[in-house]
């Protein structure tokens, strides 16, 4: 029997290594064709090379193949493509349990949810990638990500963001002298320093890409990083109005060897930003024939993004001729196009031509929609940057808390061992003299309430853990899950349902806001108080802080911080929101055994026998409780409330 099947294997076995050199052959041939091929035709081999891989069943290959498909299919806007090519590397993930590839996988994960203009979900991704490669000390890879997140930061127009994680991806890429992304790196921080009109350092940063340029040896990336830079440099000088300096930079850009042919995209930005300059200069000579030659090619790239820019630009030059109705055309293409890839700032300038190029009702519904989406945009961007400080500490923190709580069971055992050490030290004293034994036992009280309320406080951090986690879970998975209900109702026309479904997702994400905890690992608790009056203050709703200068907060334990933190913005809200109060005062009083807060506000009041504590006050009630303290609150209607907590420092 056996030499049956050894028999099979051997007359089989030139079958399979032929097959399996075939299956290499058209990897390979695929893979060819895609390099000499563009957009979706490069697509459609790294796709078919993509199948042959799963076929062969070589994990390297199903790798290396995955993401140069996945990569292109971004580049492409392809997400479809992007997405499968996904699924194959968490496949081989879950195969080979290979970290790397689980980090790609949530990078490719961060580049499905930017071609969906999920911005704050790409932040998210991108951090789970860049804290598995720190694991693995993948220093490229760190460094890479961190470009991609300050690159994410910056559009967003979260410039310090940006400008923190440029920096530390410098950090992991320098020593590695990785040119050709230490160049997009200078290039980035100086476009931020460029849109925070500090041009002193962008020039000095725009110096460094040019130096990293010219020590990369990658020929295409360095060939379009350096039109990049140059057209970077000459938007500075454009943005000063030295515009005779821009055209400079931007003809020696436009001087590179067949640049029309070989990089158009790069082309079309210098030609555009050529022609802008010198349309601001005056000197309008060739500007008309430059701006429709830019958009000849960004219509021929399908580019619409940009093509939103070119409609703007064509727009201006007709309105400064007066010829309105060409103006108004481009203006309403520039409009169209600025919708279709959500180009906020195209979007805005379009409506603010269009109101100024209309008359009546017309113009008046053109100047409303500006306002509104002008408004709207602000506060968006607020928003994003306190997600991204979010998503930044949830997933920072997640990893410490683990290595604290190691630490913490490390103490705790210690404590243990050193306590019965003590107690064994206890009674060989008291056998020799009765005064020694009343002394320790004295002692070993003392010590054991202590211990006990330390007890206390790591249980409360545990809990503070678990609000945690739930908060992250409503936030992500059931408001997310009910905001795709939403969607469905609302496309089936059910808009009752759709509005009440609404109110529930909107109480939800307030339930996980209310559970969030708060940490002082980086920003320090004075820091955190400041942060906070700082979001509440208004003119015709005044905060003064007092105490909060004087004390070393840092020797308070973090469970106690965490409580008074939570305490005052509780207060703050209710006195806001309910109390109708104009003025609040925070007092913080630090003495040896206690820390007090007593918060006082001139608003409504109420009669304390007859009203109930709300879902937030109980909250405060309970976690007050937790650490021994206590909580009153007294107030009248009419003369405002008066909040004070008083909390043990130690048992």
């Amino acid at each position: 029997m056996l030499k049956k099947y050894f028999l099979i294997v051997i007359i089989l076995f030139p079958f399979i290594c032929f097959s399996q050199k075939s299956e290499l052959d058209s990897i390979n041939s695929n893979i060819e064709k895609a390099k000499s091929n563009y957009g979706e035709k490069r697509i459609f081999f790294l796709e078919r090379a993509s199948n042959f891989t799963q076929k062969a069943n070589i994990d390297s290959l199903i790798k290396k193949v995955n993401i140069e498909y996945g990569l292109q299919s971004y580049y492409n806007g392809l997400d479809n493509h992007l997405i499968k090519a996904n699924k194959r590397l968490l496949i081989l993930y879950e195969k080979s349990l290979d970290s790397s590839t689980l980090a790609k996988h949530f990078h490719f994960k961060a580049l499905e949810q930017k071609i969906k203009l999920n911005v704050d979900s790409a932040f998210y991704y991108y951090h789970q990638s860049k804290n598995i490669s720190i694991k693995i000390t993948d220093s490229l890879a760190v460094g890479r990500r961190l470009l991609s997140i300050a690159n994410l930061q910056r559009e967003a127009k979260d410039y310090l963001g940006s400008e923190i994680n440029s920096i530390e991806a410098l950090k992991y890429l320098e020593p590695l002298k990785s040119y050709k992304y230490l160049e997009s790196i200078y290039n980035n921080l100086a476009i931020v320093s460029r849109n925070l009109e500090d041009y002193k350092s962008s020039e000095k940063y725009f110096n460094k890409a040019i130096y990293s340029n010219e020590k990369n040896n990658f020929s295409r990336r360095k060939n379009t990083s350096f039109l990049y830079i140059m057209n970077g440099i000459g938007l500075s000088y454009q943005k000063q109005n030295q515009h005779s300096k821009a055209i400079t930079y931007f003809k020696k850009g436009l001087r590179q060897d067949s640049i029309k042919q070989k990089y158009p995209i790069q082309y079309a930005f210098l030609l555009e930003n050529l022609a802008a300059s010198n349309f601001l200069l005056g000197n309008k000579t060739n500007v008309l024939e430059q701006y429709n030659e830019v958009l000849s090619i960004r219509e021929k790239l399908n580019n619409k993004k940009e093509l939103s820019i070119t409609h703007i630009n064509l727009s201006d030059y007709y309105k400064d001729l007066k010829q309105n109705k060409k103006a108004l055309f481009h203006s309403n293409q520039a409009l169209k196009h600025a919708k279709q890839t959500h180009n906020n700032k195209r979007w805005l300038e379009a409506l603010e031509n269009l109101s100024e190029l209309t008359i009546g009702e017309q113009s008046k519904q053109y100047l409303q929609e500006y306002i509104k989406l002008n408004d709207s945009l602000f506060q968006k961007e607020r928003l994003l940057k306190n997600q991204f400080a979010k998503i930044r500490y949830e997933t920072d923190k997640k990893e410490k808390e683990n290595t604290v709580l190691k630490t913490d069971n490390e103490k705790k055992q210690a404590e243990i061992t050193y306590q019965k050490q003590q107690k064994t030290i206890g009674w060989l004293a008291a056998a020799s003299s009765i005064l020694l034994f009343g002394l320790s036992i004295m002692f070993f009280v003392q010590r054991r309430r202590k211990l006990l309320y330390q007890a206390q406080l790591e249980r409360v951090q545990v809990r503070e853990h678990e609000r945690q986690q739930i908060a992250k879970s409503l936030h992500d998975e059931v408001a997310g899950d009910l905001r795709l209900l939403h969607q469905k109702l609302e496309k089936s026309n059910l808009l009752e349902e759709a509005k009440k479904l609404n109110t529930v997702k909107d109480n939800v994400r307030n339930l996980s806001h209310q559970l969030s905890s708060v940490s002082f690992d980086k920003v320090s608790f004075k820091d955190q108080i400041i942060n906070l009056v700082s979001d509440y203050f208004e003119l015709d709703f005044r905060i003064t802080v007092t105490g909060l200068q004087e004390y070393e907060w840092e020797t308070i334990n973090d469970a106690i911080k965490r409580l008074l933190y939570l305490s005052t913005r509780e207060s703050i809200q209710n006195s806001k929101k309910y109390a109708e109060a104009s003025k609040l005062t925070i007092d913080f009083t630090l003495e040896k055994k206690y820390v007090h807060l007593n918060i006082t506000d001139n608003g409504i009041g109420f009669d304390t026998n007859v009203s109930k504590k709300g879902i937030g006050l109980q909250n405060l009630q309970e976690r007050v409780e937790e650490l021994n303290g206590t909580l009153q609150i007294d107030s009248e209607v009419g003369n405002g409330t008066k909040t004070n907590i008083q909390i043990p420092l130690n048992a």
